[in-house]
């Protein structure tokens, strides 16, 4: 399918971004409906991973972001991901900032985004999973949970817990958004003080939720490639201490070095793609040091190629996700990254 996608993308590379993503995903979702969008994609890859008492069927997901509010859950598994996440979605519904909020840098092969977590609500979202095929199936669905942006960062984890409850029944893990900086003073719950506060109140909520549903549910934490080596290491350190099960490295940058001088180069948001490469490669590293065998590490961000998925595999990850690569280099990406991690 990479020859139809570089076919495609001149001319999606003609739209407003989020348009062209919008008509994308709505596209595929009726490619998938009809029954073509399984002769169009490669069959997906098993190699199956065990990580956190849950068995994915390839170690290839799709990143947060993408389908935010799970209205494209179908046509996004016919890629031959091994897991999708979900949202980030919050207690209540929110259209995020305002437009135009995302911005493409093709000399760079990145993205600029500040959605702000625009989404339908968690309950409009877990409706959603529901109805889909793929979760009724039993497929790895990740949802991704956020604060509201009109919720003070001192009430934080009344939202984290709400929308933790919300999902925990649906999802086969659930991943705490603190990173996003696009939320303002979000990257704040990264600090000791708020980070010890929201796990705490995550570890309560999810005993009780635990006892509810007979099912103690993974819980994933997503940071930020813009850490310093000592907020990594307090932040592995408060991993173990409250019993997460996974941590995602890494979210979006928040620097321009590698996009100066670049149209949109300046714009406010989160930078993705190429240019994140080495700086969540940096972070996997610096977690796998201190974590060891621990608590394992999901990989993302700059993955354009096989070749990068094994990068963030060599530098101690044990799944992947994708992104932006997608939007470079096509619905193929997931396949080549898959074959490229299998096991001889």
């Amino acid at each position: 399918m990479i020859d139809r996608y570089s076919l495609l993308r001149p001319w999606l590379f003609c739209l407003d971004p989020e348009k062209a993503h919008n008509l994308t995903l709505s596209n595929m979702d009726r490619a998938q409906r009809w029954g073509l969008l399984e002769r169009l994609v490669t069959k997906p890859i098993n190699d199956p991973q065990m990580l956190c008492g849950i068995e994915f069927p390839n170690p290839v997901g799709l990143a947060a972001g993408l389908d935010k509010d799970g209205k494209h859950i179908d046509a996004l598994a016919a890629l031959g991901f091994g897991f999708l996440e979900i949202g980030t979605v919050t207690p209540r519904p929110q259209p995020g900032n305002p437009k135009p909020r995302m911005f493409r840098l093709p000399e760079a092969q990145a993205i600029i985004n500040r959605m702000g977590f625009n989404n339908d609500g968690v309950d409009a979202c877990v409706s959603r999973v529901r109805r889909s095929k793929f979760w009724q199936s039993g497929g790895v669905l990740g949802m991704n949970i956020g604060k509201n942006a009109s919720t003070p960062i001192e009430e934080a984890s009344r939202d984290y817990v709400l929308a933790m409850e919300a999902v925990y029944e649906i999802a086969t893990y659930i991943t705490v958004n603190i990173s996003s900086p696009n939320t303002q003073n979000l990257r704040a719950l990264q600090g000791e003080e708020m980070l010890r506060e929201l796990l705490g109140s995550l570890d309560e909520a999810r005993k009780r939720l635990c006892d509810r549903y007979g099912v103690r549910k993974p819980l994933f934490l997503k940071i930020a490639p813009d850490l310093d080596h000592g907020d990594i290491n307090l932040i592995a350190d408060l991993l173990l201490e409250f019993g997460i099960d996974a941590v995602i490295a890494t979210n979006t940058t928040i620097s321009r070095d590698a996009v100066k001088g670049m149209e949109f180069g300046e714009e406010a948001g989160g930078l993705s793609g190429a240019p994140v490469r080495n700086a969540s490669n940096i972070v996997i590293k610096v977690l796998k040091a201190r974590l060891g065998n621990q608590i394992p590490i999901i990989g993302v961000g700059g993955i354009l190629s096989g070749a990068d998925a094994r990068e963030k595999i060599m530098a101690g990850a044990s799944l992947v996700q994708l992104y932006s690569g997608l939007i470079y280099r096509g619905p193929d990406l997931v396949n080549e990254c898959a074959a490229a991690l299998r096991q001889p």
